[in-house]
Order: structure tokens, then C-alpha cells, then sequence
């Protein structure tokens, strides 16, 4: 039991109904989950008011009650405390209750539209193989350690992060990499963590389903350098145009890494091949790899923090050159019939983009690129079009599929992907809802030495259709497939 007092301190409070010197066993957001002697906080969300759940809550033992707004009544024997922000004082309180741990270790969190989950996890693999103890909160999994916690958003709730950072202090980690979305800043989801930095990897069309305007979206995303403690550090890719804004008001030390331009850190791609790149990084050549442009900046980012972060320099060198790609990200093996193929996470305009300027820019000569590519349900509509003019340009053929349709009708989805195909280009595209019988026939499509991308879902396990899953990974069903071709 903790005094809810201790838990409440650092959230503004707006009034008090009953003492706080109360004790509460646990911290609960989720009326369903309340337990005897719990605090219960009413956060109001994009599909319920907790506040309609107060009385639910009370009625299965909670001893006290956080909202933004008090009820007509109060039941006698309860303490409720009104804020202005529930989600912010759940993630004070959540740190409270953990007893801070994200101040017993070095937290480093990673934003931006892509990139956030290659450069956390291979941080992650970095420093496992410089000889610390790591944590790792990423859309992929949660892992502590060693022990892998699985997990359901880029950035989880703010009692899902402590505990695990609390675990974490438990293993005696070291260091963290976290993935921060804009969902989870703009929730305040990370409010009350200390960061020993933070990056940004870049920024395009993305979420605008949530944030309305893409101004918002990179505003939300600044919100992270903006609350940096002075002795953190802010790393920053000064190659995107959106990479100044991010330090404009940020009290940390200011960092940044390029490509193309002057910057603190900087690297140039030597050689591009299927199997690796070879990167100077500070003068010094490396091997990697992983390919792309998009990845020399993932790994440029991830030497400059490791730098940042006390590393010696041509250590970090030594262990880039041992990093393994991540799942379902240029996800990629070549069939007994030399095709190659490939899954990749890209879900958005400027990924895919960048996937197939890589592989166009590794084509030796005569072979096809096949896309096989689809857009989400529930999400973004604004970029489906985009997507579609962006696969039907840059490939031999685009074949458009379903992703996860969720609660929208997936021909619809569909056919407003089709929309973005140019005239020129329509004779190049097919589509074919079912996701298994467009990879099939991007399969039976392929020749010697053709080049088959799947986009889209990279690491997912599953196809979400109203509400039910169904077992689908996009990388075993091509493997299956193409082992079977012509059997």
C-alpha cells in the first residue's frame, strides 16, 4: 500500500473531496481491472469518458478517484481529486508509484515517422554486445533484458511503461531505447520520464487521420525536445527540413547527423549491395548490413548516440558491422528460382519510396519489381492515393491488396488507392483483395532474378478484419509460396 499523497505528487491539482493521506494499493485506469483499495483515474478518450465509469469503479472497492471533472455526488469514504489533464497526471502518478525508474537508468527515446523501431532495436542489439544489461520498448516487444513482454502499441500506456522500467531497475539495465510516438506524446503517455535523450529521425505523411494537420503532427512530435532536461542530449537528422524545428526550443545539447549536409555527425554511402552497404562514418570505413539510404541514416543515428551515450568510437564501429536487420524491415531471401523477395514494413508514402529508390537503385539490369502493397482501414485515408501513384510509378507491376481492413470496407480502400494511378500507369497495376492470392501471383508473376516487395505489414503476425484477427505473416506465406512454385 502506498499513500496516495506520495503517488499524486507533481500533478497540479485542481480540488480535493476527502484526504489524500489515504493508502491505495494500485494505480488503475481501466475501470474493469479495479481492485480493492485502488486509485481509479476517469481519463477521457477517443472512444470513452472514464468519467461514466466512476461509480462502476467504486462499486469493485477503489478507495479513491482522479478525474477532470468532479460527479454530482460523492459517495461517502472515497477521496476525489480533480485535475486538468488525466492522462497527464496517470503518467506522473505511474511514474510515482514505480518510484521513478526511469531516473535509476539511461533513457533514450526515438521519434519520427520511420525509423523508430530499426533504430531502437538495433541500439538495443548494440549495446547487448557491448556487454550491458538493455531494455527495449519498441512497436515490435518490450524487452527487459533478456525477457521478452509482448506489447500492442508504438508507445503503451504510461502504467505499462513504468512497470516495465521498474522491472528493468529490478535486472539492473543500464540503458533503454524506446520508441515514442506522437500518439503517446500527444497522450502524455511520457510525462514524467526522465530522458537522457532523445532523437528524430525524420518526418512525412503520416497520422493525419489524428492530428488533422501535418503542422500538428511535427508540433506533437517537438513536444519531446521541448520537455529534455538541459543535461540530456537532442540528436536530430539536419537532412529533413523538419530536423531544425525540433531543437528550436529544446534546453539540451544540441546534436545532429546528415548525409547530404554539415553536421555534427555525418556519413557517405561508399558502396550499395543486396547483401550490405559499405558507410564512412567519422572517416572511418564499415560494413553493414543493413541497405538502403534509409538505413545509413538509421545507422548514422545510431553511432552518433552510442558516442553520445560514452561508447568509444571505433568500438561502435566494430559492433555496426555485427548488427542483424530487424524483422520485417528489408526482410529478404532469394528463392531456388533466384527470386528475390522481400517484406518490409513500409506503411507509408515516403517508406515505400524509399524502399523502392533502394531496390531500383540495386537492379543490375532487365529484372521486374512487383509490389504487392495496400493501405490500412481506420487510418490516414489521404495518403492511399499517394501510395498508389507511388507503387504503380516506381515498379514493374503493383498489385494492390488488402492490409488490415479493420471496420472499413476493403474495396473501398482499395479502390481510393487505385485513385492515385496515372493514366500511363494503370496497365501496370492489378488488384486483388485477398492478401494470400496477391502474393501468390506476384510468385507466379516473378522470373529469374525478378524482385518481389510486400509492404506494408513487415513484422505483423496477423490480418485485423472488424475486429478479429487471423494468422498472417506476410514473410512465411512468400517463403511457403515460392518453395512450392512449380512443384
Amino acid at each position: 500500500m502506498k499513500s496516495l499523497k506520495d503517488i499524486l505528487f507533481g500533478v497540479s491539482l485542481s480540488a480535493v473531496n476527502g484526504s489524500t493521506s489515504v493508502a491505495v494499493k494500485s494505480v488503475c485506469f481501466d475501470s474493469r481491472k479495479v481492485e480493492h483499495n485502488d486509485v481509479f483515474i476517469a481519463i477521457r478518450g477517443t472512444l470513452t469518458d472514464g468519467h461514466q465509469y466512476i461509480d462502476k469503479a467504486i462499486s469493485l472497492g477503489a478507495k479513491a478517484i482522479v478525474c477532470e471533472e468532479m460527479p454530482s455526488n460523492f459517495t461517502e469514504g472515497i477521496t476525489y481529486v480533480e485535475v486538468d489533464n488525466g492522462n497527464k497526471a496517470l503518467a506522473i502518478m505511474a511514474s510515482n508509484y514505480y518510484g521513478n525508474p526511469s531516473a535509476n537508468l539511461k533513457l533514450v527515446g526515438v521519434t519520427g515517422t520511420n525509423g523508430k523501431t530499426t533504430v531502437t532495436s538495433l541500439l538495443y542489439q548494440l549495446f547487448k554486445k557491448a556487454g550491458f544489461k538493455v531494455g527495449l520498448i519498441s512497436t515490435i516487444k518490450i524487452l527487459v533484458d533478456e525477457k521478452e513482454y509482448k506489447t500492442s502499441h508504438t508507445t503503451p500506456d504510461a502504467l505499462t511503461i513504468n512497470k516495465h522500467l521498474s522491472l528493468m531497475n529490478d535486472e539492473g539495465v543500464e540503458f533503454c531505447f524506446m520508441e515514442v510516438s506522437s500518439h503517446g506524446i500527444h497522450q502524455k503517455r511520457t510525462e514524467g520520464l526522465v530522458f537522457e535523450g532523445a532523437i528524430f529521425t525524420n518526418l512525412s505523411h503520416d497520422h493525419l487521420d489524428y492530428h488533422k494537420t501535418f503542422a500538428e503532427y511535427r508540433d506533437t512530435k517537438k513536444l519531446l525536445f521541448d520537455q529534455l532536461p538541459k543535461a540530456a542530449f537532442a540528436l536530430t537528422n539536419i537532412d529533413d527540413k523538419n530536423g531544425s524545428i525540433m531543437l528550436q526550443n529544446t534546453k539540451a545539447r544540441k546534436q545532429t547527423y546528415a548525409l547530404k549536409t554539415y553536421a555534427d555527425y555525418r556519413a557517405q554511402i561508399l558502396e550499395n549491395q543486396f547483401n550490405g552497404q559499405l558507410l564512412k562514418i567519422d572517416n572511418e570505413e564499415v560494413w553493414s548490413r543493413l541497405i538502403g539510404d534509409f538505413n545509413a541514416y538509421n545507422m548514422l543515428a545510431i553511432y552518433a548516440t552510442a558516442d553520445l551515450l560514452g561508447l568509444e568510437k571505433l568500438e561502435i564501429l566494430r559492433l555496426l558491422s555485427e548488427l542483424e536487420n530487424v524483422d520485417g524491415r528489408f526482410q529478404y531471401f532469394i528463392s531456388e528460382q533466384k527470386i528475390t523477395a522481400i517484406v518490409d514494413y513500409a506503411h507509408t508514402p515516403d517508406a515505400l519510396k524509399n524502399v523502392l529508390d533502394t531496390i531500383n537503385t540495386l537492379r543490375t539490369g532487365n529484372e521486374s519489381v512487383i509490389t504487392v502493397v495496400g493501405c490500412g482501414g481506420d487510418r490516414d485515408k489521404s495518403k492511399r492515393p499517394v501510395m498508389g501513384h507511388i507503387a504503380s510509378e516506381m515498379s514493374s507491376t503493383a498489385i494492390f491488396t488488402s492490409d488490415n481492413p479493420r471496420t472499413e470496407d476493403p474495396d473501398v480502400i482499395l479502390s481510393e488507392v487505385e485513385a492515385g494511378v496515372e493514366a500511363q500507369n494503370t496497365r501496370k497495376t492489378l488488384t486483388i483483395e485477398n492478401r494470400k492470392q496477391a502474393i501468390k501471383t506476384a510468385c507466379q508473376l516473378a522470373n529469374t532474378n525478378d524482385i518481389i516487395l510486400i509492404a506494408g505489414k513487415g513484422h505483423e503476425t496477423y490480418q485485423e478484419t472488424n475486429g478479429v484477427r487471423v494468422d498472417f505473416d506476410d514473410y512465411q506465406i512468400v517463403k511457403e509460396i515460392l518453395k512450392n512454385l512449380n512443384k
